[in-house]
């Protein structure tokens, strides 16, 4: 199936893995040691640190994987992250504190990766998601387009 190496191997595909590992590292990190050296000083906001790199694993693992569970994965993923970036940005911002948050400081000591729509990392938390899905959507009607042809010459 050449169409999926190539839409992985070049281009968008190979942008949005190298962006989500990285994403998934620096996630990991910064909820390894917000847990590890402070957790009691925000329990909520560290969690979600913790919950945003697991989602940024899970998306790299399934964007890089390949078969229709995967695929699946990478839509429940990147969708999930999606609303997790939008509710937990508009929540730090309008009501710092239901996550305990002290001030909407996205730079601060006790910012998550999706603290004010992801600012911190520069919104690249609240572009990432939607440049994915359009990307997987994308990569769906592609494989749509070439099963049709397919169908259409075998006919």
């Amino acid at each position: 199936m050449p169409e999926a190496r190539s839409s992985l191997a070049t281009g968008l595909g190979r942008v949005l893995v190298i962006v989500y590992a990285i994403l998934a590292l620096a996630a990991t990190g910064r909820s390894v040691s917000q847990i590890l050296s402070r957790f009691d000083e925000a329990p909520v906001a560290f969690t979600l640190s913790a919950l945003a790199a697991v989602v940024y694993i899970v998306a790299t693992i399934a964007l890089v994987a390949k078969g229709p569970v995967w695929n699946r994965v990478a839509w429940i993923a990147i969708g999930f992250e999606l609303v997790g970036v939008l509710v937990i940005g508009a929540i730090s911002l309008l009501a710092p504190q239901l996550l305990g948050l002290p001030d909407i400081n996205p730079f601060g000591r006790y910012a998550t990766v999706w603290s004010d729509f992801g600012a911190g990392y520069l919104c690249i938390p609240l572009v990432l998601p939607v440049l994915g899905l359009l990307w997987l959507r994308s990569r769906r009607d592609a494989a749509r387009q070439a099963a049709t042809v397919d169908a259409e010459v075998r006919a």
